[in-house]
């Protein structure tokens, strides 16, 4: 069964979480070397899961140490970002090193958010942006950071799930239009994340 939410029984207590951190740490690397897409030259989407946004969670707990008084808000910031069993969520990273360049280039990028997109077997799915917070500033600017979901019907997991399927995961923004092909093995670690 795909969990699709984190509740407070699922928090371990740090201590525990501490004697298990490292190992913790390397199993969720592994995990996510199969769920990471670059789309371009600096645009990489980390799709998240139920054991991504756990160990996120942990991790803001044991960085923070802000006890039981953090908890309600980590669940609160990170559930939205677990896939729901008909949806894929990503993180979109707009990664470039340099600050001045990086400055530049999310002056290019306003609106970027409303501009992603996947296809499975040629048929477009339209991301939706998460709506916590405006992604593009008043001055056009983008974040560095956005947060997308693809929703799915039935008919599309299903096609999503086909060995061999053609995945493409794109942006179209005027300035910054790319598209990849997601990897069999990428297609297959996020078809877990399905119901």
């Amino acid at each position: 069964m795909v969990k699709t939410e984190i509740t407070r029984d699922d928090i371990m207590p740090m201590a525990d979480y501490e004697a298990v951190r490292k190992e913790r740490r390397r199993q969720i690397s592994e995990k996510k070397r199969d769920r990471r897409l670059a789309v371009g030259p600096f645009a990489t989407f980390y799709f998240e899961s139920y054991d991504t946004m756990w160990h996120q969670i942990h991790e803001m707990l044991f960085i923070e140490k802000g006890g039981e008084a953090q908890i309600e808000d980590e669940l609160r910031a990170y559930n939205p970002l677990i896939p729901n069993g008909r949806e894929l969520v990503a993180t979109v990273m707009l990664e470039i090193e340099d600050a001045d360049r990086r400055h530049r280039e999310l002056m290019k990028l306003g609106g970027i958010e409303d501009t992603f997109y996947m296809t499975v077997d040629g048929e477009r799915i339209d991301g939706v942006s998460e709506e916590d917070v405006d992604r593009t500033t008043a001055a056009g600017k983008a974040s560095s950071v956005q947060f997308v979901h693809f929703p799915f019907t039935d008919a599309q997991v299903e096609a999503f799930r086909q060995p061999g399927a053609e995945v493409i995961v794109g942006i179209g923004h005027e300035n910054y239009a790319h598209m990849a092909r997601i990897p069999d093995a990428v297609r297959q670690a996020l078809a877990g994340d399905f119901a």
